[in-house]
């Protein structure tokens, strides 16, 4: 992809900060961060989305992010960590290549500057819509 900045920083054309790769994955800091020691995690082919990248891309994505979750607390002394994809434009998706957030999160709020949780998890849905959504993805399925 010509015009993709994820594959040009597999490339090596565009600049990033490199903290991890393997012959599937490239692993780099987010020039955007959300929190001290936010990266992103990429298959180096390209993928556009969730819905688009091979599986076994996708688990070499998922293993390096979980390794890099894993470092952010040793490392940076992180009090939790977030994975974050966005699959689509209405779903925050800005850069079209299928990536992770590796997102380190602290109580100190000078170093994590991510909002409150974007729902309210504890105020329950309508039963008979999760019983008729979840019955209608378990036949496709």
């Amino acid at each position: 992809m010509t015009d993709c900045i994820f594959c040009a920083i597999v490339a090596g054309t565009a600049p990033s900060v490199i903290v991890a790769e393997d012959e599937r994955t490239l692993a780099f800091m987010d020039i955007n961060p959300v929190s001290d020691g936010h990266l992103l995690v990429i298959p180096k082919a390209h993928s556009a989305d969730l819905l688009d990248i091979p599986p076994e891309d996708l688990t070499a994505v998922t293993l390096m992010a979980q390794r890099l979750a894993r470092d952010a607390v040793d490392e940076f002394g992180a009090d939790g960590v977030n994975l974050l994809n966005s699959c689509g434009a209405d779903a925050w998706q800005t850069v079209f290549h299928f990536h992770l957030h590796v997102i380190p999160r602290y109580l100190d709020k000078t170093r994590d500057r991510l909002p409150a949780v974007p729902w309210t998890p504890e105020v329950p849905g309508d039963r008979d819509l999760i019983v008729s959504l979840g019955s209608r993805l378990a036949a496709a399925v």
